[in-house]
């Protein structure tokens, strides 16, 4: 018997209890019409653990090893395809991919399936609320024929809390059987509260989340979409920075690229560009004035090499300057640390009476609105059906995605318990240090005899 529920070291990072089990609408009695589809089992598991040697420390403790669920086809499903109803919203930002998650999940539905009534609800959540008027999108094969050619979302979005009994409430109104959440940590976090209403009203409504953020900062998801197509945007923005610090005497160019609380776009692109000298990430502190603190870094650098590249992802540096209260989503509001630090190294200089000419570049509204490349657009493609086929089968409360390079259903509980970081241990931040050669701006933090080759 595989261990749904026990606390591990990763759960108790979240303070709270590691449940895998996924939630159902009811037991399974209608035959797939899918004739050669390879079926899933519930019993099909994928190990939360990669490692070999948990896994047995596990074994030899006398537990089972923490897993999840595997996403596919079901032999049996819950709703009958022909009467089924279901409902599409996208919430929060925009991201490369919205609408090729979409156009899989309808044609999935109806080519699949055989599901005939799917409608897309407008503006995001505030879609279901009667007062703000917004009419539902019939979408079918047709309407979504070309979509996936297009950037941002077809449905429209917008941010900000609803109220979970109103939305009930227009999804019963509406006899929507499923509803399919494309979102992050905040959408996520409405979905579950949607679950938790129909769950409390006895109603059978299922709730599947897909999960959507550029920062790839989605908790026990090895991956989400548009975080490829924003790492390829971003490596562009680089290169650019790189190409203007060389263009002129003590050239700077500076980068702010996305990522409130993760620093992975920056940390990725910066490796597959190779042109970055500094990298500066919300997880990572680094001071700006004093001996070992990034200015004193940058006189040096130009004086040394005569030009620098410095990526920084937007929620780094809040200490300096982050704002009061939060936004409609509920995050706590950032304050602008490009262009914080673009003025801060300008009147640094000035006053030292250095030249130095810094560029600044924020490609962040560029890489949200463009279509997915040609990996996301694959990955969309499978999550879409993994969706469907989660769904259908009665699955609810979960969000798809992927772990050990399987599509799994993690409960929309574990995924909003926490938000994925970058591990200041691990090989991709170390990786990132040696391919920049960046010492640490911390004076506690400096690694004694650590050789720094800029």
């Amino acid at each position: 018997m595989v261990n749904h529920s026990r606390t591990t070291k990763d759960s108790r990072k979240y303070g709270a209890t590691m449940d895998t089990a996924v939630q159902t609408l009811g037991e399974p009695k209608i035959d797939s019409p899918l004739d050669s589809a390879y079926f899933v089992e519930d019993s099909e598991r994928v190990l939360h653990s990669a490692s070999a040697e948990e896994i047995c420390r596990e074994v030899n403790a006398g537990r089972e090893p923490i897993s999840f669920v595997k996403a596919g086809p079901r032999r049996k499903i819950y709703f009958d395809p022909s009467k089924l109803k279901c409902a599409i919203v996208t919430c929060g930002g925009l991201c490369p991919g919205l609408n090729n998650v979409i156009r899989s999940v309808v044609l999935t539905l109806f080519h699949t399936y055989g599901v005939r009534n799917v409608v897309g609800i407008m503006y995001g959540l505030q879609g279901f609320i009667p007062r703000h008027g917004h009419a539902v999108m019939e979408l079918n094969p047709s309407t979504v024929a070309q979509i996936h050619e297009l950037g941002g979302t077809i449905l429209s979005t917008s941010r900000g809390p609803q109220d979970p009994s109103e939305i009930v409430d227009a999804l019963e109104r509406m006899n929507i059987g499923l509803l399919f959440v494309l979102g992050g940590d905040g959408s996520f976090r409405a979905g579950l509260k949607i679950a938790d209403e129909v769950a409390n009203r006895g109603a059978k409504i299922g709730v599947v989340g897909i999960p959507k953020t550029i920062d790839n900062d989605i908790n026990f998801l090895s991956r989400s979409f548009g975080f490829n197509t924003a790492v390829s945007m971003a490596t562009r923005a680089i290169g650019s920075a790189h190409v203007e610090a060389l263009g002129s005497p003590n050239g700077v160019g500076l980068v702010k690229l996305m990522g409130r609380q993760s620093g992975f776009i920056a940390a990725w692109a910066s490796l597959a560009q190779r042109d970055a000298n500094l990298v500066l990430i919300p997880e990572s502190d680094f001071d700006i004035d004093g001996p070992h603190g990034l200015l004193a870094w940058l006189e040096k650098r130009l004086e040394r090499r005569k030009h620098a590249v410095i990526v920084v992802a937007e929620g780094a540096g809040q200490k300096y300057c982050s704002e009061e209260g939060t936004d409609p989503s509920g995050n706590v509001k950032l304050g602008d640390i490009g262009w914080y630090l673009k003025d801060r190294i300008d009147d640094h200089f000035k006053e030292k009476g250095i030249e130095m000419n810094i560029k600044y570049i924020d490609p962040s509204y560029m890489i949200r609105s463009v279509p997915a490349n040609a990996d996301d657009a694959v990955f969309c493609g499978f999550l879409g059906q993994k969706a469907v086929h989660a769904g259908i089968a009665g699955k609810t409360s979960v969000v798809i995605g992927t772990w050990n390079d399987e599509y799994v259903l993690i409960p929309i509980r574990l995924v909003v318990q926490g938000r994925k970081q970058v591990d200041l241990k691990d090989r991709l931040w170390t990786s990132v240090l040696e391919a920049t050669g960046q010492p640490s701006l911390k004076p506690e933090k400096e690694e004694e005899g650590r050789q720094v080759i800029n």
